[in-house]
């Protein structure tokens, strides 16, 4: 028997919600998530020993891999109301209207792909709530015992962090339920949800390793629990705590990748300048993997693949906001008519007129594996740096936030100078003046973090720009700022979820 409330899935007699599911579609090359399929196990079996606490964070990792935790919805909510995303001009595409919707901000409560995104995020809270209440009984080795609740502490935070950003106010379920009454919750001030996630991500920060060997490596670090402290604070403004949790990532021997573009490709997975990655793989010869269809998670998000996809592809005022020889761009954007570096000719009558490099699929890779090995880099080095030179320019101390700006500004400078580029290309920021540096910054953290998993729309958002940035592509304040809270939802919970203001 199920119980669903506000797509809250709990099942009375089975162990995870989707356990098997997402131990069979989700494909990973780490050990710790490349678990063979198993049967559901009654829970009255489960939560015994260690190997079930192991299989239950393998699943919960797992489930990020998930559809809606890291494919369309993630991409609708969190890219397309960018001026750096388009929804693209595929044909082919025709049938995925509703993602039009996020592009020219006509979102109703009634659109699929938000409630997908809140289906995806609370599922994941469930698998993370069931380790942390579950884990603490088994007698299991009392390290590993602990590790593995930091990291559901930091996946829960990380769940919260993009539901708060996306819908303002949002339910908090810190524990499966244990009644009837403890289903159907009201929103939680977004302040309270916060406080949480800094919680979690405090406690997760002091008791992680800073790296991983062998197959636990992509676990989640204190680096990740750190990097995500910094972004939780900048989004409200602490810039001292910014300031504090960036400087120590900076002290855990962290470095930029010298070669841009190969950063996002398989061979640039998990390098130095990598903090927090999904990690994926082709699956063959497991039955039920549906690598077929997991694979679209990267070809969805605007990669051309040979198949042509044209979600969330580049803009023109993206390319436009390059400086000369940036060799960022071409390592963020593939042109049409241009060749691939991997020999890709993207040919002259495709329809859209470039598409997203970071995530693009080589046409080999598509007709083997569809691209489903590639891992999306959720949190790098860089965005750590550039979020360490705002934190420290908002508090006046100029000389620090050049020099975290400067540092990733060199990495794309020396790059281009080594590939034939004149010596004045992209040349340091010098004016001492607040306001000056700031432009900087938020121009250095567009032309870096550009087609990134989640890099600009709500960036520009807590930084007061929304109306300015967006506003002449529709873009209305007051109201999208967040997202509706889905219409299924408020459904479910017999009226005692409220809708945002503005939508209805």
């Amino acid at each position: 028997m199920k119980i669903i409330n506000r797509n809250w899935e709990v099942k009375t007699s089975y162990l995870l919600s989707l356990l098997s599911a997402a131990l069979l579609v989700t494909g990973c090359k780490k050990d710790f998530l490349d678990v063979p399929p198993q049967a559901q196990q009654p829970v009255t079996q489960f939560w015994q020993t260690q190997e079930d606490a192991t299989a239950a964070v393998n699943a919960m990792y797992a489930n990020t891999r998930g559809w809606t935790f890291s494919a369309f919805a993630s991409m609708a909510v969190e890219s397309l109301g960018s001026d750096d995303a388009s929804t693209g001009t595929e044909p082919s595409d025709g049938s995925y209207g509703f993602m039009n919707e996020f592009d020219a901000y006509t979102v109703t409560s009634t659109n699929d792909r938000v409630n997908d995104f809140w289906v995806g995020m609370y599922q994941q809270i469930n698998y993370c709530n069931q380790v942390l209440d579950n884990i603490p009984n088994i007698n299991m080795d009392g390290a590993l015992k602990a590790r593995y609740l930091l990291e559901a502490k930091f996946l829960r935070a990380y769940s919260y962090f993009r539901l708060v950003r996306a819908f303002g106010d949002v339910p908090l379920r810190l524990h499966v339920p244990a009644s009837g009454s403890e289903y159907n919750l009201p929103r939680t001030p977004k302040a309270e949800v916060w406080a949480a996630i800094e919680a979690d991500l405090t406690e997760a920060a002091a008791g992680l390793p800073a790296s991983y060997t062998g197959a636990n490596v992509g676990r989640a670090t204190k680096g990740a629990a750190l990097a995500l402290l910094t972004k939780v604070a900048i989004y409200q403004s602490k810039w001292a705590e910014a300031k504090t949790y960036s400087e120590q990532v900076m002290g855990l021997g962290y470095s930029l990748y010298a070669d841009y573009e190969k950063m996002f490709r398989v061979v640039g997975e998990n390098c130095a300048e990598s903090i927090y990655e999904i990690q994926c793989a082709y699956l063959p010869n497991i039955p039920g993997a549906s690598n077929s269809q997991y694979c679209q998670i990267q070809q969805a998000r605007g990669s051309f693949d040979g198949n042509g996809w044209g979600f969330n592809t580049p803009t023109q005022s993206l390319a436009d906001a390059y400086e000369p020889n940036d060799p960022r761009k071409f390592g963020s954007i593939l042109f049409r008519g241009l060749t691939s570096a991997e020999g890709d000719l993207i040919p002259l009558n495709a329809t859209n007129p470039m598409y997203n490099y970071k995530s693009y699929v080589p046409f080999a890779s598509y007709t083997t594996t569809g691209g489903s090995e590639q891992n999306i880099r959720v949190i790098r080095f860089a965005d750590v740096l550039l979020m360490n030179a705002e934190a420290n320019n908002e508090l006046g101390n100029t000389a620090n936030a050049l020099a975290s700006l400067e540092l990733v500004r060199k990495r794309a400078r020396d790059f281009a100078i080594a590939n034939g580029a004149p010596s004045n290309t992209l040349p340091a920021v010098t004016s001492t003046n607040q306001s000056d540096i700031r432009t900087a910054i938020y121009h250095e953290r567009r032309v870096e973090l550009g087609m990134d998993f989640d890099s600009r729309y709500f960036d520009v958002i807590r930084q007061g720009r929304g109306s300015a940035v967006f506003g002449p592509l529709g873009w209305q304040a007051n109201k999208n700022e967040v997202w509706p809270i889905p219409q299924k939802e408020i459904d479910l919970s017999a009226g005692m979820l409220q809708q945002n203001p503005g939508y209805n």
